[in-house]
């Protein structure tokens, strides 16, 4: 099959995360080798470098991969970072002896149909109008008392990690989807919510 082909380097975490990635994808790909970026400064230099046009950030749906994403946009530039993420699947990789802290399947561990997917999805460019984050709050995702719950729900949908920030959660939606579906799944993310709520009481 062939490669999905993307314009920009692509940061992973480690070399089995590069194996699998490269295996779909016809990119640059650097590693972060773990937490270990944090005291290269070599490699955060190169990274500086070559994320002058922007620099796609694919770390796990951990913890672990929240926090190397958070080191990463506080070293580059605003809006140099686009996030890729994989579906937090509850799982452990096959070359490992037990699962993450999070018990989280990495991008590693996802299949290539899954990866493949995430990958064109954010290949696409063309949507029908960006979204905003007035747009956000008018439909109760953001600044609303139940808003990272309905956020949440719709994450799920789009195959985005839960508890992602408002501010990620917004790049993402304008990469993925556009207004009319957005509408649609918070809809169904509300009805869920509330179908939740009242089993929870009976």
């Amino acid at each position: 099959m062939e490669k999905i082909k993307l314009d920009l380097p692509v940061i992973v975490e480690g070399r089995y995360d590069r194996q699998k990635l490269a295996s779909v994808a016809d990119c640059e790909i650097i590693t972060t080798e773990g937490f270990g970026i944090f005291h290269d400064e070599e490699k955060k230099k190169y990274v500086s470098q070559v994320a002058g046009n922007g620099v796609y950030v694919l770390t796990d749906s951990d913890s672990a991969g929240r926090l190397i994403r958070s080191y990463i946009s506080g070293f580059l530039p605003a809006g140099r970072i686009i996030n890729i993420y994989v579906p937090a699947v509850k799982g452990k990789e096959k070359r490992k002896s037990a699962p993450s802290a999070d018990g989280l399947l990495g991008v590693e561990g996802t299949d290539v149909e899954t990866l493949r997917c995430v990958l064109e999805k954010y290949a696409v460019r063309e949507k029908k109008g960006r979204i905003t984050k007035a747009d956000l709050y008018g439909m109760g995702l953001s600044g609303g008392k139940d808003s990272s719950r309905l956020r949440d729900g719709v994450a799920v949908k789009l195959g985005l990690p839960p508890g992602i920030t408002c501010n990620a959660f917004l790049d993402a939606v304008n990469r993925l989807t556009d207004m009319e579906t957005l509408l649609k799944m918070c809809s169904e993310a509300e009805n869920e919510n509330i179908l939740n709520s009242s089993a929870r009481k009976d």
